[in-house]
């Protein structure tokens, strides 16, 4: 295939064109390097089946060029700040909802005819039915993200209607693994960094959680891309498991060699929008004979040492 990956630079599309480049694809990396880092594509830009363009995915100009004689777009930039989202809620809008018709309009205009989207399970919002499956119905969007995230869906699907794509949409649960540089391990170990002793938590620790390794993850997107083809095919990505937030504490301070003390901020939620209890139903995917290979943990483990061992990629995380 001749792929164009949007959010190259980042930590899920880096892991993906590394995959797709060992697949044998050609690959496109479209990054405007806002969060995405130069270095996890190095191995990528030593490939001759990859090149690499520096734009922003408002600039119709620069990626309609970039989507010429491509076949797949795996579209996975997006603003993923959730916790911070009221403090700039444009940005939600601009990154990923007009990223995303941008997206569709380059392909309209190309005739490229397959996406897959990066979004995300917060579009369940706080879930009534628990295992969440993909045809549990939406109830009021609880952040700017989610809502941004389903606004991207709905245009998919009625381009799809209208222009004849076809398009497959990945409700992720939070991805760990190599590379990763935003969530709550980095904030932990930035945390422990500070002050090994004492660590704050936000909400009252008992958050239940899902969590995917990026192998795992990346593993699914091309089952489902190269096993299915309706016009629209969405999938919830996750294990079968959960944790609490004070599981995921406990494997983190213990790779860490730490026994702080802990703190908390108490309630349900740790910020407007964090939800209690995540956990989504995968049987749709399971079904196309995709398993996780990683466990919850064993994911929050291999974070932590991927983290410690690029101790460079840590502290940009930490400055940004």
């Amino acid at each position: 295939m001749r792929v164009l990956v949007t959010g190259a630079a980042g930590f899920i599309g880096s892991n993906l064109v590394d995959r797709l480049l060992h697949d044998g694809h050609q690959v496109t990396g479209y990054d405007n390097f806002s969060t995405g880092m130069y270095r996890f594509l190095e191995s990528a830009r030593a490939a001759a089946t990859f090149r690499l363009i520096e734009g922003d995915l408002l600039d119709r100009d620069k990626l309609d060029e970039a989507m010429r004689e491509v076949d797949v777009v795996f579209h996975m930039a997006a603003n993923a700040d959730v916790r911070f989202g009221l403090e700039h809620p444009r940005r939600d809008l601009e990154q990923n909802t007009i990223a995303t018709f941008n997206v569709l309009e380059a392909m309209r205009v190309n005739q490229v005819k397959t996406i897959a989207f990066a979004s995300t399970g917060s579009v369940y919002g706080e879930a009534t039915v628990i295992p969440t499956p993909e045809t549990a119905p939406f109830p009021v969007q609880t952040s700017l993200y989610g809502a941004s995230k389903l606004a991207g869906e709905g245009l998919i699907a009625a381009y799809a209607e209208g222009f004849a794509i076809r398009g497959y949409i990945f409700r992720f649960v939070s991805i760990l693994g190599e590379r990763y540089t935003h969530g709550h391990v980095v904030d932990f170990m930035h945390k422990l960094a500070t002050d090994p002793a004492t660590l704050h938590i936000l909400g009252n620790g008992l958050q239940r959680k899902s969590y995917l390794y990026v192998g795992d993850c990346i593993d699914a997107m091309l089952t489902a891309v190269t096993t299915t083809n309706a016009k629209i095919n969405i999938f919830n990505l996750g294990t079968d498991e959960y944790c609490e937030v004070k599981d995921s504490v406990g494997w983190i301070t213990r790779r860490l060699g730490l026994d702080p003390r802990l703190t908390y901020s108490g309630g349900e939620r740790g910020w407007v929008g964090d939800t209690p209890f995540i956990f989504l139903d995968t049987q749709r995917i399971r079904s196309l004979g995709w398993r996780p290979r990683l466990s919850i943990r064993e994911a929050v483990e291999r974070t932590v040492d991927w983290l410690k061992s690029h101790p460079w990629a840590f502290a940009q995380r930490s400055v940004d």
